[in-house]
Parts: C-alpha cells; sequence; structure tokens
C-alpha cells in the first residue's frame, strides 16, 4: 500500500497570490527595460505599467472580486517599489492615486460586466472597453504625441517694506524657515543654507538643500543643491537663471525665476515672483495640475522667505 501522503491541492487563495507575484515579478522587469530605454518618465511607464498590472491580475488570477484584487497588487507594487526599484517616498505618493485611479478604470467594468453576465444581461463583450483608452495614454511623451509642457507660476504678495529695502533683503543671503503650506510638508526638497550675495548680472547663489533619501535597500543619503545665475537686473526686476540642478531635476526643469516689485500706497511694496518650468513627466493631465500647484507652492515660499529684512545696515545691491 502506497502510504505517501498526497499533497493537499493548491487553494484558490493560494493561485491568486502567486498569481500576483507573478504580475508584480513582470512588473518589475517591465520597469527595468523602461528604465534602460530612458522611458521611465513617459506615460508608458505611469500609465502603462498600472495598466498591465489590472490587466495581468484580471486575465490570469481569475478573482471574485478584479477590483479589489489589482488595488491589491498596485498596493504590494507600491510597498515593493522604495526598496527594490530604490525609488523615494516623493514619487511613491505622487504615483499612488494614479495607479489605483488606473486599476480601478480597468478592473471596475470587468467586475460590472461579470455581474451583469450571471444575472443573463450580457455585458463581457464591453468589459475591456477601457483598454484602448488606456493604450492611447500610455503613449503620451514617447514620441508618439505629448501635451504642451512649458509652464508658469506666478504668486503676487505686499509686503511690509519700501521697494528699497526688498531690493537689499533680496541681495542678501535668505533665512530659509520651514515651509508652512502641507503640499510641501510632504518630503521634497528644502533649502537649508545659501551662499552668494548681490544682484549684479553675474552674481551667483548656491542653494544647499536636504540630503536625498531613496527607500532603495543599501541606499545611502546623497547632496543636492541648485546654482543660480543673475542674467538681468534692471530697477524693479531681476532675473535668475537656473544653471546647475541636482535637487528639482527628477521632477521637472525649473528654468528661471524673475522678481519684480514695485511701491505701493503706506511705504509697502508689491513683489511678484515668476517661475518658469518645464514638465518632464508624463502623462501631462495628471501631472501637469499637480506641478503647477508645486510651483505655485514654491513661488508662494520664496515671496514669504524674502517678506522680511534679513541684510544687515549698510548692505547695497549691486
Amino acid at each position: 500500500m502506497d502510504e505517501t501522503p498526497k499533497r493537499a491541492p493548491m487553494t484558490r487563495a493560494r493561485r491568486q497570490l502567486v498569481g500576483v507575484l507573478v504580475v508584480l515579478f513582470a512588473a518589475m522587469l517591465l520597469y527595468k527595460v523602461l528604465h534602460a530605454g530612458n522611458l521611465e518618465q513617459t506615460a508608458l511607464f505611469y500609465v502603462g505599467l498600472p495598466a498591465f498590472i489590472a490587466l495581468a491580475v484580471t486575465v490570469g488570477a481569475r478573482p471574485k472580486s478584479v477590483t479589489g484584487t489589482a488595488l491589491a497588487a498596485v498596493t504590494v507594487g507600491l510597498a515593493l517599489a522604495g526598496p527594490l526599484l530604490d525609488e523615494g517616498i516623493i514619487c511613491l505618493v505622487m504615483a499612488a492615486p494614479l495607479f489605483y485611479l488606473l486599476a480601478v478604470i480597468i478592473a471596475a467594468p470587468v467586475d460590472l460586466a461579470r455581474r451583469r453576465a450571471r444575472k443573463g444581461q450580457g455585458g463581457r463583450t464591453h468589459a475591456f472597453a477601457t483598454v484602448p483608452l488606456i493604450a492611447l495614454l500610455a503613449l503620451e511623451g514617447t514620441g508618439a504625441y505629448e501635451l504642451p509642457r512649458d509652464g508658469t507660476a506666478t504668486v503676487t504678495r505686499t509686503v511690509a517694506t519700501s521697494p528699497a529695502q526688498f531690493e537689499r533683503t533680496l541681495a542678501a543671503p535668505p533665512r530659509f524657515a520651514a515651509p508652512e503650506p502641507v503640499f510641501l510638508q510632504i518630503p521634497f526638497p528644502r533649502p537649508q543654507h545659501s551662499e552668494g550675495a548681490g544682484l549684479g548680472v553675474g552674481a551667483h547663489r548656491e542653494v544647499a538643500f536636504n540630503p536625498h533619501r531613496s527607500l532603495g535597500i543599501g541606499s545611502h543619503p546623497t547632496p543636492r543643491s541648485m546654482r543660480l545665475v543673475v542674467a538681468a537686473h534692471t530697477p524693479g526686476h531681476v532675473r535668475f537663471v537656473v544653471t546647475h540642478d541636482t535637487t528639482l531635476a527628477r521632477w521637472l526643469d525649473l528654468r528661471s525665476a524673475e522678481v519684480t516689485w514695485r511701491p505701493t500706497a503706506a511705504g509697502r511694496t508689491e513683489v511678484t515672483w515668476t517661475l518658469h518650468y518645464r514638465r518632464t513627466f508624463d502623462p501631462g493631465w495628471y501631472f501637469g495640475p499637480i506641478q503647477q500647484y508645486g510651483m505655485e507652492q514654491a513661488a508662494a515660499y520664496l515671496s514669504d522667505t524674502f517678506s522680511h529684512p534679513t541684510a544687515p545696515a549698510g548692505t547695497s545691491a549691486r
């Protein structure tokens, strides 16, 4: 008599777990391919990758709830992206809503079609109706098409100093404080100190930020900084051009910062900060508004930073 114990059949839950892990491993390989092809900032990554996860779960895992399983797979994938793909927390926080949205857009119609089919109402042919739209969205930034990338963020404030006092403050090294807006309290790069002074053409600012820390296994903090040079200075106007950037270049291309000021009533000064930048992440319909809002908050932070006199007596704006 053969007394060899029979192996218990794999349960449905285990099969689904194995399927999800296989999908995530394939998604990781896809990420490596996109990264090697310099496509990790295109919609092919931010739309295509979550769409791939959701579709693979839908077709391969056959769960009771496609939407729930797809969301769970995306959650596990995001949790593994930090330590295994060396991504930072900002990228994960920004990408997570898009990943979840695409998972729902693909998986929810499948669940709906299955429920309709069980009730004899048909609908199977419409289960993957959103796939062509997702495929079209995933091509943005790959050379097929792209949305406008150049943007500006402008903030105007009235400060309780005279124009001459404001110009002296702008010419002196600033004192950076912790940002107040909630959006900037996400672990964005924070300026710590600045070297350089003056507003004459060619004067520079070297701004040091807190070190970059990724979630990768064995990763080490790396320094980051930004160098700005005064490219133009006329009465009531200064334009700084970014010549070196290891701080924001991961998310967008900050080109320049313009500051204009004019006197108002009661000895006050109206100050306008304008940041010129170029979006580098796709899809534009998602990252465009986020980066626009972030740049507006950054312009407001700069306005607040230079709204109080910091230059010692005798400092002149050269």
